[in-house]
């Protein structure tokens, strides 16, 4: 599983790096980054709740 944020959607609005932040993080710009790209079994429950929690929907599997 691989996961990629869209900078040209994201609003900064940090769902995605309080549900999971082994994977996401907010740039000091205050956006998302996805971190870690490649994504373990174990984390894929919580980048999935990220993705579905994101409200611009920047965030894509």
């Amino acid at each position: 599983m691989k996961v990629v944020v869209d900078d040209d959607l994201c609003r900064g609005h940090g769902v995605c790096a309080a549900l999971c932040p082994q994977v996401f993080t907010l740039t000091d710009g205050g956006y998302a980054e996805a971190i870690a790209t490649d994504i373990p079994p174990e984390l894929e429950g919580a980048v999935a709740e990220a993705v579905d929690g994101c409200p611009e929907r920047a965030i894509r599997i």
